[in-house]
């Protein structure tokens, strides 16, 4: 599936076109008239407000259009985040707030942070665009570990994937900076084989129900989706990754070359993901570290054309799911046992315990009596 997008990375240029549209109209003029010079400040405010993104915006072939969503989306100056009970994003572990962005974990060894949106998302269609910084002193395959951007059911659930939880139902999205694998293989003295090696930093997918580990050791190739380099360290630019969902067809690109232009990393058609999951993004140091820092997160809905045949097989689903990928069926635990049930078991354990030592012992005994009658 072929998408043509563009970014507007200047707001500002926006508002001009914006407030050049309305200049020439009778309303606006009145307005202006009205407002006295404190009342600057105030101006300014409308006019970012109407050149915003709140309207819609064709963004590629198909009739498709994206929408902003305030709800899900986090951007400077961050202002309650962490702090208010009303902010709309919590953040967990070693996670700050500065100035300029998000930190989710500072150049330091063993920290783990996280940030979390609270309002669950029920978009049919949307694309996260995420804008992220990874740098740090470290040199060469010494730093690490990464950071992740989440869509799951479940949220604040400290773990080792990247700071979040094994075995999550949802999607996840790594951005991997420590070849664990490849490291193991040199310690073990073996060679990959051409074609196999990949190069770090390395971003890749996953998609599970809760029945699948991510595999550190091999660092998560066994379940991937796809993957590709993104060399996203220590630069001197704006890195971006955009995470796109449309018809159950995930597709993620970057924008890491500082030109402005996205480059695909991952296309997978057939990917079913349920709506009311949570949209984070997490981070984890070892012995390794770096800082991992996020500036924004931008979601936005899109509206898509269905044809009647579309809207009849892209009905909602429950588990996540991927078409031609077996995930193991997760199993349901076993209801705990009630006080009655456990001395029912017990009691009759005993019992049978008892019944087989007594039925041992007059074994025993009619073999004992039966060999000295051999005897005799």
């Amino acid at each position: 599936m072929a998408w043509t997008t563009r970014r507007v990375f200047s707001e500002g240029t926006a508002v001009g076109k914006m407030a050049a549209s309305l200049g020439s109209s009778g309303w606006w003029q009145r307005w202006r008239r009205r407002l006295s010079a404190r009342d600057g400040s105030r101006m300014l405010l409308l006019l970012l407000l109407l050149g915003s993104g709140q309207g819609p915006r064709q963004v590629g072939a198909g009739q498709t259009f994206e929408y902003l969503k305030r709800e899900h989306s986090l951007s400077k100056p961050y202002q309650g985040v962490g702090t208010s009970s009303s902010s709309l994003w919590n953040l967990m572990g070693n996670a700050m707030v500065m100035t300029q962005y998000i930190r989710l974990t500072p150049d330091m060894q063993s920290k783990q942070g996280a940030l979390w949106n609270r309002v669950p998302c029920f978009l049919r269609d949307w694309e996260l665009q995420v804008h992220f910084k990874i740098h740090g002193q470290g040199k060469k395959n010494l730093h690490g570990d990464g950071l992740a951007i989440w869509y799951t059911k479940d949220r604040m659930q400290p773990g080792p994937v990247f700071g979040n939880m094994d075995k999550f139902v949802g999607l996840g999205v790594f951005v991997d900076t420590y070849p664990n694998e490849e490291k193991q293989q040199e310690a073990q003295k073996r060679r990959y084989s051409p074609g196999v090696q990949r190069v770090f930093p390395y971003i890749s997918a996953m998609v599970n129900n809760g029945s699948l580990s991510y595999d550190h050791e091999r660092d998560g190739r066994p379940t991937e989706l796809g993957g590709c380099t993104a060399i996203v360290r220590n630069l001197h630019y704006d890195t971006f990754l955009v995470i796109r969902y449309v018809k159950r067809h995930l597709t993620i690109m970057m924008d890491i070359d500082g030109k402005h232009e996205w480059r695909d990393c991952i296309e997978v058609p057939g990917v079913r993901l349920p709506r009311g999951y949570y949209f984070g993004t997490s981070s984890i140091t070892g012995d390794l570290s770096d800082n991992h820092d996020v500036i924004s997160l931008k979601l936005f809905e899109l509206t898509v054309e269905r044809t009647p045949e579309e809207e009849r097989l892209h009905r909602d689903v429950f588990l996540p799911s991927v078409d031609n990928m077996k995930l193991p069926e997760m199993t349901a635990p076993l209801p705990p046992l009630s006080g009655l049930a456990l001395f029912l078991i017990v009691f009759f354990s005993l019992v049978f315990s008892v019944f087989a030592i007594v039925i041992g012992i007059i074994l025993y005994n009619k073999w004992q009596e039966q060999s000295r009658k051999r005897f005799y």
